[in-house]
């Protein structure tokens, strides 16, 4: 007796683990920049070079790479910014890593801080952590009926079941070209820039996948005239993008993950060949995983009067979608600004990154706790000094609603910041308000007995004959026409056909006629 089997393409997470890599360096400043005084802000990101997989572990190559705007400790008090690195070589345990495996490797730059030693000299300390895993394609077969069937009585349930229909990598480039007003000067330097994609949609359509956003530039620059005054330019471009993904539909639920891996700005001459023009170039990567939903018969039990059939099962998991949510939380605060003396005249730029601290389940729900981190730069009236950052935390808890989530689910959570507003309220106040995207799918991971084949035996015979041949019998709490037409040796046609029922509906106590069909 030979199953029709159906391979089910289930993603399973193997192994993961965390590690962190803590920094406290001392970083001399480079011979061609002026001495450090006042330092304005930083910033900081990690970039990976390489990473070798082999056996139970993972090297990760990079470097800690941070950026510092700051006052020159000279008669001149110009502005200037500088750049550095620190490297990261890291080894991460993974249980079950083998050579040909894929990791996927998250990583969270944490309490970034610059002390100056003196003008020559800084000290850098900060904690990366890297959250790395190992997600694996497992073919779960499952058995959707038999072959040349005949004669054959099979039980089937009806299961919602999801499965990978695609997976893949690439990336999205987004170029986009600024050009300044005409009553600023020509660029003479970049000195600060901060590029971030914000409100990012990405939905499946036929064959590709389609991507709209906003893309937010920030430059501050040195200007080519006499004394090289400071501009500064501030602009949120709309974008929209196509990656073509072969095999997806627009029927598919979307579970991908992006990431800006290249974030460049240069500035590129204008058609008169006077350097106005910045050139933005980001590229996102954009991890693919695209599932589709549907209803499996799974065959679970098979039975004939010519012979007795065994079932021989295994226990399975399978997953389908209980939710998808896609949730915001708007968070607002007033920061107070202490420091100068001078008050707040104009707000230059502000940016933001969300960071979670704690995640976990709760009654119909997954409760997210975290912080807006905010950086903020401003003028203040001192005209020899005028330039300053405020740094602040928004705390925020959002519950995205699951209902039915528990502990047998798993689930994918993505959060990216929507919008952004910094506005001046008086001259030592400033009003920051956000909206957060909290973008949840969760699977219902239901375990099932899966059969594996069928062990044919011969038929009892003398079992067979000591039983009656017509019986009336009373029906129990959970019995199905089918499981009392194996148990009797008859068929679900012939039950029906003997006490006029209409179809597979039996109640408990009702009376049913009963004939073997075998002797």
């Amino acid at each position: 007796m030979e199953l029709v089997k159906r391979n089910l393409h289930q993603m399973c997470r193997k192994s993961e683990a965390v590690s962190q890599v803590t920094f406290d360096e001392d970083f001399n400043v480079p011979d061609a920049k002026p001495d450090v005084g006042r330092m304005i802000q930083k910033k900081g990101e990690v970039e990976i070079s390489d990473v070798q997989v082999s056996e139970g572990k993972a090297r990760v190559f990079g470097s800690l790479v941070f950026h510092l705007l700051y006052v020159a400790d000279d008669g001149s008090r110009r502005i200037h910014s500088l750049k550095g690195e620190l490297p990261i070589d890291e080894t991460i345990n993974l249980d079950g890593l083998l050579g040909g495996d894929k990791i996927c490797l998250k990583w969270d730059l944490e309490d970034l801080t610059i002390h100056r030693i003196n003008s020559r000299k800084l000290n850098i300390r900060s904690v990366v952590t890297f959250d790395t895993s190992i997600e694996e394609l497992r073919d779960t077969p499952v058995p959707v009926g038999l072959r040349d069937g005949e004669g054959i009585s099979m039980k089937k349930k009806e299961l919602r079941v999801l499965e990978l229909g695609v997976q893949k990598k690439d990336t999205l480039r987004i170029k986009e070209t600024v050009t300044l007003a005409s009553n600023k000067p020509n660029i003479h330097e970049i000195l600060w820039k901060d590029m971030e994609v914000r409100g990012l949609e990405l939905r499946p359509e036929e064959n590709k996948i389609y991507a709209k956003g906003e893309l937010f530039l920030f430059c501050l620059y040195a200007g080519d005239d006499g004394e090289q005054p400071l501009q500064w330019v501030e602009q949120a471009i709309p974008f929209h993008g196509e990656v073509e993904c072969s095999g997806c539909t627009a029927e598919m639920i979307p579970n991908i993950e992006a990431s800006m891996i290249q974030a460049n700005i240069e500035v590129q001459p204008d058609a008169d060949g006077e350097e106005r023009t910045f050139q933005a170039d980001a590229v996102l990567e954009l991890d693919m995983k695209l599932y589709q939903e549907e209803t499996l018969s799974l065959l679970q039990d098979v039975y004939t009067p010519k012979m007795d059939c065994v079932p021989v099962s295994q226990e399975e998991v399978l997953e389908n979608l209980l939710i998808r949510n896609y949730s915001k939380c708007r968070v607002g605060d007033r920061i107070s600004v202490s420091g100068p003396q001078n008050r707040i005249l104009q707000l230059c730029h502000s940016d933001g990154k969300i960071k979670l601290d704690e995640v976990k389940l709760v009654e119909n729900g997954i409760q997210v706790q975290g912080i807006v981190e905010l950086r903020i730069l401003y003028i203040v009236s001192d005209d020899d000094m005028p330039f300053y950052a405020a740094e602040a935390a928004i705390p925020f808890t959002h519950v995205i609603e699951a209902e039915g989530i528990d502990k047998n689910c798993r689930y994918y959570l993505r959060t990216d910041l929507e919008q952004l507003s910094a506005t001046m309220l008086d001259s030592n106040e400033i009003e920051v308000k956000a909206v957060i995207n909290l973008n949840a799918i969760v699977l219902n991971q239901q375990k099932e007995s899966v059969m594996q084949y069928v062990q044919e035996n011969p038929l009892d015979r003398e079992k067979i004959q000591n039983m009656p041949g017509i019986v009336c019998y009373m029906v129990q709490s959970g019995d199905t026409l089918w499981d009392i037409a194996k148990k009797f040796y008859t068929t679900t046609d012939e039950i029906r056909e003997l006490n006029n029922l209409k179809g597979d509906e039996i109640r408990p106590m009702q009376s049913l006629l009963l004939v073997k069909s075998i002797e």
